[in-house]
Protein backbone atom coordinates (compact mmCIF):
# COMPACT_ATOMS: atom_id res chain seq x y z
CA UNK A 1 0.00 0.00 0.00
CA UNK A 2 0.99 3.64 -0.32
CA UNK A 3 1.71 5.64 2.80
CA UNK A 4 3.57 8.68 4.13
CA UNK A 5 6.48 7.49 6.25
CA UNK A 6 8.38 9.96 8.44
CA UNK A 7 11.71 9.50 10.20
CA UNK A 8 12.97 13.09 10.34
CA UNK A 9 11.78 16.69 10.25
CA UNK A 10 9.89 17.02 6.96
CA UNK A 11 8.42 20.11 5.35
CA UNK A 12 5.29 19.72 3.27
CA UNK A 13 7.24 20.21 0.05
CA UNK A 14 9.42 17.19 0.90
CA UNK A 15 6.58 14.74 1.57
CA UNK A 16 6.58 11.60 -0.62
CA UNK A 17 4.47 8.46 -0.82
CA UNK A 18 6.22 5.18 -0.01
CA UNK A 19 5.25 1.57 -0.72
CA UNK A 20 4.88 -0.36 2.55
CA UNK A 21 3.22 -3.70 3.43
CA UNK A 22 -0.45 -3.72 4.38
CA UNK A 23 -0.48 -4.24 8.17
CA UNK A 24 -1.26 -7.71 9.50
CA UNK A 25 -4.26 -7.79 11.81
CA UNK A 26 -3.85 -8.84 15.46
CA UNK A 27 -6.16 -9.38 18.45
CA UNK A 28 -7.70 -6.20 19.82
CA UNK A 29 -6.97 -4.30 16.60
CA UNK A 30 -8.90 -3.85 13.35
CA UNK A 31 -7.75 -3.16 9.82
CA UNK A 32 -9.46 -0.12 8.31
CA UNK A 33 -9.53 0.71 4.62
CA UNK A 34 -9.00 4.45 4.77
CA UNK A 35 -11.45 6.33 2.58
CA UNK A 36 -10.47 9.83 3.69
CA UNK A 37 -8.76 11.67 6.51
CA UNK A 38 -8.68 15.17 7.89
CA UNK A 39 -5.40 16.98 8.54
CA UNK A 40 -4.63 18.52 11.91
CA UNK A 41 -2.31 21.09 13.44
CA UNK A 42 -0.78 18.39 15.64
CA UNK A 43 0.42 16.53 12.52
CA UNK A 44 2.18 19.67 11.35
CA UNK A 45 3.83 19.92 14.78
CA UNK A 46 4.93 16.30 14.40
CA UNK A 47 6.40 16.80 10.93
CA UNK A 48 8.23 20.01 11.72
CA UNK A 49 9.76 19.15 15.08
CA UNK A 50 8.15 16.59 17.36
CA UNK A 51 9.33 13.76 15.10
CA UNK A 52 12.75 14.14 16.77
CA UNK A 53 11.36 13.29 20.22
CA UNK A 54 12.40 9.96 21.68
CA UNK A 55 8.84 8.88 22.42
CA UNK A 56 7.85 8.93 18.73
CA UNK A 57 8.09 5.50 17.08
CA UNK A 58 10.18 5.99 13.94
CA UNK A 59 9.63 5.61 11.10
CA UNK A 60 6.00 6.58 11.67
CA UNK A 61 2.96 7.00 9.45
CA UNK A 62 1.34 10.22 10.71
CA UNK A 63 -2.37 10.97 11.00
CA UNK A 64 -4.54 11.11 14.13
CA UNK A 65 -7.93 10.44 12.48
CA UNK A 66 -9.67 8.86 9.52
CA UNK A 67 -12.95 7.55 8.17
CA UNK A 68 -13.33 4.36 6.21
CA UNK A 69 -14.56 0.79 6.21
CA UNK A 70 -13.56 -2.26 8.21
CA UNK A 71 -11.34 -4.42 6.02
CA UNK A 72 -10.64 -7.05 8.72
CA UNK A 73 -12.53 -6.93 12.04
CA UNK A 74 -10.21 -9.41 13.79
CA UNK A 75 -11.79 -10.34 17.16
CA UNK A 76 -13.77 -7.10 17.52
CA UNK A 77 -17.53 -6.71 17.26
CA UNK A 78 -17.26 -4.89 13.94
CA UNK A 79 -18.35 -6.36 10.61
CA UNK A 80 -16.36 -6.31 7.41
CA UNK A 81 -17.39 -3.30 5.31
CA UNK A 82 -18.83 -1.40 8.29
CA UNK A 83 -18.52 2.40 8.10
CA UNK A 84 -16.30 3.73 10.87
CA UNK A 85 -14.35 6.70 12.17
CA UNK A 86 -11.12 6.46 14.14
CA UNK A 87 -9.23 9.05 16.15
CA UNK A 88 -6.55 9.60 18.75
CA UNK A 89 -5.32 7.00 21.25
CA UNK A 90 -1.75 7.24 19.94
CA UNK A 91 -2.51 7.25 16.21
CA UNK A 92 0.39 8.65 14.23
CA UNK A 93 2.72 8.81 17.23
CA UNK A 94 2.72 5.59 19.27
CA UNK A 95 1.67 3.51 16.26
CA UNK A 96 1.06 4.08 12.55
CA UNK A 97 -1.74 6.50 11.70
CA UNK A 98 -4.00 7.38 8.83
CA UNK A 99 -1.81 8.83 6.06
CA UNK A 100 -2.07 5.47 4.27
CA UNK A 101 -4.42 3.30 2.25
CA UNK A 102 -4.95 0.98 5.21
CA UNK A 103 -4.56 1.55 8.95
CA UNK A 104 -4.25 -1.04 11.72
CA UNK A 105 -5.94 0.54 14.72
CA UNK A 106 -6.91 -0.45 18.28
CA UNK A 107 -10.58 -1.40 18.24
CA UNK A 108 -11.31 0.80 21.27
CA UNK A 109 -10.52 3.90 19.22
CA UNK A 110 -12.61 2.91 16.21
CA UNK A 111 -16.28 3.94 16.20
CA UNK A 112 -19.23 2.98 14.05
CA UNK A 113 -20.94 5.88 12.28
CA UNK A 114 -24.30 6.31 10.60
CA UNK A 115 -24.41 9.21 8.20
CA UNK A 116 -25.29 9.99 4.61
CA UNK A 117 -22.55 12.58 4.32
CA UNK A 118 -19.85 12.02 1.69
CA UNK A 119 -16.46 10.65 2.72
CA UNK A 120 -14.99 14.12 2.21
CA UNK A 121 -17.42 15.63 4.69
CA UNK A 122 -17.19 12.75 7.14
CA UNK A 123 -13.41 13.14 7.23
CA UNK A 124 -13.80 16.68 8.56
CA UNK A 125 -15.75 15.51 11.62
CA UNK A 126 -13.99 13.05 13.98
CA UNK A 127 -11.15 14.91 15.70
CA UNK A 128 -12.40 18.44 15.01
CA UNK A 129 -15.98 17.94 16.13
CA UNK A 130 -15.03 15.70 19.05
CA UNK A 131 -12.66 18.39 20.34
CA UNK A 132 -15.21 21.15 19.78
CA UNK A 133 -17.94 19.10 21.48
CA UNK A 134 -15.79 18.23 24.49
CA UNK A 135 -14.54 21.79 24.88
CA UNK A 136 -18.02 23.31 24.64
CA UNK A 137 -19.93 20.84 26.79
CA UNK A 138 -17.43 19.09 29.08
CA UNK A 139 -15.16 22.10 29.45
CA UNK A 140 -17.55 25.03 29.30
CA UNK A 141 -20.92 23.50 30.13
CA UNK A 142 -22.31 25.57 27.26
CA UNK A 143 -25.99 26.58 27.40
CA UNK A 144 -28.29 28.35 24.98
CA UNK A 145 -28.25 31.57 27.04
CA UNK A 146 -24.44 31.88 27.00
CA UNK A 147 -22.39 34.44 25.12
CA UNK A 148 -19.42 32.49 23.80
CA UNK A 149 -16.10 34.08 22.81
CA UNK A 150 -14.06 31.89 20.46
CA UNK A 151 -10.48 33.09 20.39
CA UNK A 152 -8.90 31.92 17.12
CA UNK A 153 -12.12 31.33 15.21
CA UNK A 154 -10.66 30.89 11.72
CA UNK A 155 -9.35 27.37 12.19
CA UNK A 156 -11.24 24.13 11.58
CA UNK A 157 -11.96 23.73 15.29
CA UNK A 158 -13.14 27.35 15.52
CA UNK A 159 -15.55 26.93 12.62
CA UNK A 160 -16.96 23.73 14.13
CA UNK A 161 -17.43 25.42 17.51
CA UNK A 162 -19.26 28.32 15.87
CA UNK A 163 -21.62 25.93 14.07
CA UNK A 164 -22.39 23.90 17.18
CA UNK A 165 -22.83 26.92 19.47
CA UNK A 166 -25.12 28.72 17.02
CA UNK A 167 -27.21 25.59 16.56
CA UNK A 168 -27.57 25.45 20.34
CA UNK A 169 -28.81 29.06 20.38
CA UNK A 170 -25.80 30.88 21.83
CA UNK A 171 -24.57 34.36 20.97
CA UNK A 172 -21.12 33.87 19.46
CA UNK A 173 -18.21 36.30 19.23
CA UNK A 174 -15.29 34.97 17.19
CA UNK A 175 -11.84 36.46 16.64
CA UNK A 176 -9.04 36.39 14.12
CA UNK A 177 -5.72 38.23 14.12
CA UNK A 178 -5.88 38.74 10.34
CA UNK A 179 -8.19 41.47 9.11
CA UNK A 180 -8.65 39.79 5.72
CA UNK A 181 -10.18 36.76 7.48
CA UNK A 182 -12.93 38.67 9.27
CA UNK A 183 -15.46 37.85 6.49
CA UNK A 184 -14.83 34.13 7.16
CA UNK A 185 -16.50 34.56 10.56
CA UNK A 186 -19.85 35.52 9.08
CA UNK A 187 -21.65 32.68 10.90
CA UNK A 188 -20.77 34.29 14.26
CA UNK A 189 -22.88 37.12 15.68
CA UNK A 190 -19.79 39.31 15.97
CA UNK A 191 -16.38 39.07 14.30
CA UNK A 192 -13.49 40.77 16.10
CA UNK A 193 -9.97 41.62 14.96
CA UNK A 194 -7.76 40.29 17.75
CA UNK A 195 -4.77 42.40 18.75
CA UNK A 196 -4.14 40.30 21.85
CA UNK A 197 -5.77 42.80 24.20
CA UNK A 198 -9.54 42.43 24.16
CA UNK A 199 -10.24 42.79 27.90
CA UNK A 200 -12.50 45.77 28.45
CA UNK A 201 -13.67 45.88 24.82
CA UNK A 202 -16.28 43.10 25.05
CA UNK A 203 -19.28 42.74 27.30
CA UNK A 204 -21.44 39.88 28.52
CA UNK A 205 -18.98 37.08 27.75
CA UNK A 206 -19.88 34.09 29.93
CA UNK A 207 -17.80 31.37 28.23
CA UNK A 208 -14.50 31.52 26.34
CA UNK A 209 -13.07 28.85 24.05
CA UNK A 210 -9.35 29.70 23.99
CA UNK A 211 -7.77 28.28 20.84
CA UNK A 212 -4.83 30.70 20.60
CA UNK A 213 -3.58 29.28 23.88
CA UNK A 214 -1.22 30.55 26.53
CA UNK A 215 -0.33 33.59 24.44
CA UNK A 216 -3.73 35.22 25.05
CA UNK A 217 -4.96 33.24 28.06
CA UNK A 218 -4.42 36.01 30.61
CA UNK A 219 -6.41 38.41 28.46
CA UNK A 220 -9.20 35.88 27.90
CA UNK A 221 -9.58 35.40 31.65
CA UNK A 222 -10.14 39.14 32.00
CA UNK A 223 -12.68 39.17 29.15
CA UNK A 224 -14.95 36.84 31.13
CA UNK A 225 -17.84 37.85 33.38
CA UNK A 226 -17.85 36.71 37.00
CA UNK A 227 -19.10 33.13 37.13
CA UNK A 228 -17.87 32.47 33.60
CA UNK A 229 -15.52 29.76 32.34
CA UNK A 230 -12.47 29.77 30.08
CA UNK A 231 -11.56 26.48 28.37
CA UNK A 232 -8.03 26.38 26.96
CA UNK A 233 -7.95 23.85 24.12
CA UNK A 234 -5.60 25.12 21.38
CA UNK A 235 -2.07 26.45 20.95
CA UNK A 236 -2.44 28.36 17.68
CA UNK A 237 -0.35 31.18 19.15
CA UNK A 238 2.68 28.92 19.35
CA UNK A 239 3.07 29.29 23.13
CA UNK A 240 2.32 26.02 24.90
CA UNK A 241 3.08 26.91 28.53
CA UNK A 242 3.02 29.84 30.93
CA UNK A 243 6.10 30.73 32.95
CA UNK A 244 5.63 31.72 36.59
CA UNK A 245 1.87 31.39 36.38
CA UNK A 246 0.33 32.67 39.62
CA UNK A 247 -3.30 31.47 39.62
CA UNK A 248 -4.24 33.60 42.65
CA UNK A 249 -3.22 36.80 40.88
CA UNK A 250 -3.94 35.88 37.28
CA UNK A 251 -7.38 34.24 37.52
CA UNK A 252 -10.01 36.90 38.32
CA UNK A 253 -12.23 36.25 41.31
CA UNK A 254 -15.18 34.07 40.36
CA UNK A 255 -13.84 33.12 36.91
CA UNK A 256 -13.08 29.46 36.22
CA UNK A 257 -10.27 28.01 34.10
CA UNK A 258 -10.36 24.55 32.57
CA UNK A 259 -9.10 22.68 29.50
CA UNK A 260 -9.96 19.82 27.17
CA UNK A 261 -7.77 17.03 25.83
CA UNK A 262 -9.24 14.90 23.05
CA UNK A 263 -7.47 11.61 23.69
CA UNK A 264 -10.46 9.70 25.13
CA UNK A 265 -13.32 9.50 22.60
CA UNK A 266 -16.19 7.08 23.19
CA UNK A 267 -18.91 5.55 21.03
CA UNK A 268 -21.53 7.31 23.17
CA UNK A 269 -20.09 10.76 22.52
CA UNK A 270 -19.50 10.09 18.82
CA UNK A 271 -23.15 9.03 18.52
CA UNK A 272 -24.24 12.27 20.21
CA UNK A 273 -22.12 14.35 17.85
CA UNK A 274 -23.43 12.72 14.66
CA UNK A 275 -26.99 12.90 15.98
CA UNK A 276 -26.64 16.61 16.78
CA UNK A 277 -25.11 17.40 13.39
CA UNK A 278 -27.87 15.50 11.64
CA UNK A 279 -30.70 17.06 13.64
CA UNK A 280 -29.42 20.57 12.94
CA UNK A 281 -28.43 19.97 9.33
CA UNK A 282 -24.81 20.92 10.04
CA UNK A 283 -22.31 20.15 7.32
CA UNK A 284 -18.67 20.51 8.35
CA UNK A 285 -16.72 23.32 6.79
CA UNK A 286 -14.11 21.83 4.45
CA UNK A 287 -11.44 24.35 3.52
CA UNK A 288 -9.61 22.33 0.88
CA UNK A 289 -9.77 18.85 -0.63
CA UNK A 290 -6.91 16.80 -2.07
CA UNK A 291 -6.44 13.32 -3.45
CA UNK A 292 -3.94 11.13 -1.59
CA UNK A 293 -1.66 11.21 -4.62
CA UNK A 294 -1.34 14.95 -3.96
CA UNK A 295 -0.51 14.67 -0.26
CA UNK A 296 2.62 16.78 -0.80
CA UNK A 297 0.47 19.69 -1.96
CA UNK A 298 -1.90 19.17 0.97
CA UNK A 299 0.94 19.29 3.50
CA UNK A 300 2.47 22.33 1.80
CA UNK A 301 -0.87 24.12 1.98
CA UNK A 302 -1.05 23.23 5.67
CA UNK A 303 2.45 24.58 6.29
CA UNK A 304 1.57 27.90 4.68
CA UNK A 305 -1.91 28.24 6.18
CA UNK A 306 -3.52 28.40 2.76
CA UNK A 307 -6.78 26.60 3.63
CA UNK A 308 -9.65 28.34 5.40
CA UNK A 309 -11.03 25.39 7.30
CA UNK A 310 -10.30 21.69 7.47
CA UNK A 311 -7.98 20.14 4.90
CA UNK A 312 -9.40 16.79 3.81
CA UNK A 313 -7.60 14.11 1.80
CA UNK A 314 -9.44 11.35 -0.07
CA UNK A 315 -7.54 8.16 -0.71
CA UNK A 316 -8.05 8.01 -4.48
CA UNK A 317 -10.07 9.38 -7.36
CA UNK A 318 -12.10 6.16 -7.41
CA UNK A 319 -13.14 6.72 -3.80
CA UNK A 320 -14.26 10.23 -4.73
CA UNK A 321 -16.51 8.78 -7.44
CA UNK A 322 -18.02 6.32 -4.95
CA UNK A 323 -19.13 9.25 -2.79
CA UNK A 324 -21.12 10.82 -5.57
CA UNK A 325 -22.83 7.61 -6.60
Amino acid sequence: MKAVLLDRVTKGEDIVLTEVPVPEVKPGWVLVKVKAFGMNHSEKILRLGEIEAGYIQKPIIPGIECVGEIADPSDSGFAKGQKVAALMGGMGRSFHGSYAEYALLPARHVFSIRSELSWDQLAAIPETCFTAWGSLFDGLGLRADDTLLIRGGTCALGYAAIQIAKALGCRVIATTHREKKLPLLAEADQAVLDNGQLAGTLSGVTKVLELVGAKTLYDSLHCTEKGGIVCCTGILGGVSALNRFDPIKEIPNGVFLTSFHSNWPTQEVMDKIFSFLGQHGIRPRVGAQYYFAHIREACTAQDHGEADGKIVVTVSASERKEQGS
